[in-house]
């Protein structure tokens, strides 16, 4: 694709946001329904396509394809409501000395045209018609998609069904109203000229460190910089606290092989790092998790690539000094088939890890770290010593809690969802949800991916200062401050 290509595509991306950023949030709303439908009429289908591209089971597929048709009604229900524009009115107050007051009003408007990556390890949920696709057209701005090379087909197809829904329900607003979303394929060179296009107002990706972090870099380096929101890579840190695994090391062994290992370890949630202070306790969970790490079968990897970099890394990580295996382990019993992720628990002690950048780096498959400390001092260390993270995990009794409330301060310090006695792989798509957090989780810890928060990271607050009331937004058109009113169902209402 040369340059001439992607200014045009842009221009067209430009022309479609003028006209969708006008667009009522009612219609907005019926877009992003129709978008849904389109999904799920494209029936067996897109299901069998994303199996043969993906090596993700059909049972699977179906359910994040649910997970991808709720989230479009999720955000259809939020723009339609039209609260979440935050419609702030001050009114004038001429009279007031010694300097009159103006009227002031503010709410959220979209940014502009937003690039979106596709992801490879949520082909539907995070990539074309995804949460960050959803968001930002319930924003209001137009979206250029560039498909994840690992699922093109696939992708494909979902693009075609959301522009079939654009073409469906935007038909009176413009003569190609599917340009709010155009579709392309490429290479890195394309991603970086689409991060650094002048037209383009924000990017949004999920994926691998090197891959964020270059977007981030191109963006940053632009005569206007960008927001950048990537998810890229973290550890998600789960601490077992003493009373807890003397009481059930048996469960937490089985809870954590289970969602260490849950879709082929290849979820940015999966526990990669389990640190706890040495004792009888916490030996008899490390052997009992060892086995049951042994008992689960090697499971396919998304696709070639990532089997080749989850075994090159753990590989590396295996070769430090002071990290080791458990004799029970079976990893000298490498798969035959190459796609396939070998389950693998590491050991090591706080000061190995304390002293080895590495083992706080995301290995993506179905690979954690134990971490022994000698007390709650150095339980402490490693948890400071942690980069940003998505999740962090306490496994603990009230006598826990009791005894370590500066822990699980710490944890809250250092991550954005704190989970209390379960695992972080669950994230359920709602308000409260937040996932994001510091460097490297993500490049900007104050928005979230999931959830309904996602949309803050497409908008702008803009203030209008004695505008009058046919130029104002119509969710700003109101002057009775008496009275106690909201901006819902796109009209104002006591």
């Amino acid at each position: 694709m040369t340059q001439k290509m992607i200014d045009a595509m842009f221009d067209r991306s430009v022309a479609a946001f003028d006209m969708f950023r006008r667009v009522a949030g009612t219609n907005r709303a019926a877009l992003l329904r129709a978008i849904a439908e389109e999904l799920e009429n494209l029936g067996d289908t897109l299901i069998k396509t994303l199996a043969s591209e993906t090596n993700l089971s059909q049972t699977r597929l179906v359910g994040e394809r649910g997970r991808t048709i709720a989230q479009l009604n999720m955000f259809a229900a939020l723009v339609e409501e039209g609260s979440w524009v935050e419609a702030s009115i001050d009114t004038a107050l001429p009279e007031r000395q010694p300097a009159p007051k103006p009227d002031i009003r503010k709410m959220l408007m979209p940014l502009g045209p937003v690039v979106v990556f596709g992801a490879s390890n949520f082909p539907l949920a995070f990539s074309t018609a995804g949460g960050d696709t959803a968001s930002a057209l319930a924003a209001g701005c137009s979206v250029v998609l560039k498909a994840h090379p690992a699922h093109p087909h696939s992708s494909d197809l979902v693009a075609e069904a959301i522009q079939k829904a654009a073409r469906r329900t935007l038909a009176h607003c413009s003569k190609a109203p599917e340009d709010i979303f155009i579709h392309l394929h490429g290479g890195n060179d394309i991603s970086l000229a689409l991060a650094q296009h002048p037209a383009a107002k924000a990017v949004a990706f999920t994926g691998s460190f090197q891959g964020g972090k270059a977007l981030f870099d191109a963006a940053m380096t632009r005569p206007q910089p960008i927001p950048v929101f990537a998810e890229m890579g973290c550890v998600n840190p789960v601490v077992l606290l003493p009373h807890s695994i003397e009481a059930f090391p048996e469960a937490l062994a089985k809870q954590l092989a289970d969602s260490v290992t849950l879709g082929g370890g290849q979820f940015c949630t999966k526990p990669g790092i389990i640190v706890g202070i040495n004792s009888p306790a916490f030996e008899r969970f490390a052997k009992t998790f060892v086995v049951a790490m042994n008992a689960i079968q090697p499971a396919l990897m998304l696709h070639a690539g990532i089997a080749e970099q989850y075994a090159a890394r753990r590989a590396h990580v295996l070769e430090c000094k002071g990290v080791n295996l458990d004799e029970q382990s079976v990893l000298s019993e490498e798969p035959k088939n190459s796609l396939l992720g070998q389950p693998t628990v590491a050991y090591t002690d706080a000061q190995t890890f304390l002293t080895s950048p590495l083992l706080s780096e995301e290995i993506f498959g179905p690979y954690t770290l134990l971490v022994r400390c000698r007390d709650k001092a150095e339980l402490r260390q490693v948890i400071q010593n942690l980069d940003g993270q998505l999740t962090a995990t306490m496994m603990a009794t009230e006598a826990d809690m009791n005894e370590h409330a500066d822990i699980f301060d710490d944890l809250t310090q250092k991550t954005g969802r704190v989970v209390f006695n379960g695992v972080p792989t669950g994230v359920e798509v709602c308000s409260s949800m937040q996932h994001g957090g510091g460097f490297p989780a993500t490049t900007d810890a104050r928005f979230t991916s999931v959830g309904t928060g996602a949309i803050k990271r497409f908008v702008r607050p803009v203030c209008f200062q004695n505008v009058p009331d046919n130029f104002l937004p119509p969710e700003l058109q109101y002057r009775n401050p008496l009275d106690l009113w909201r901006f819902v169902d796109n009209k104002w209402k006591q």
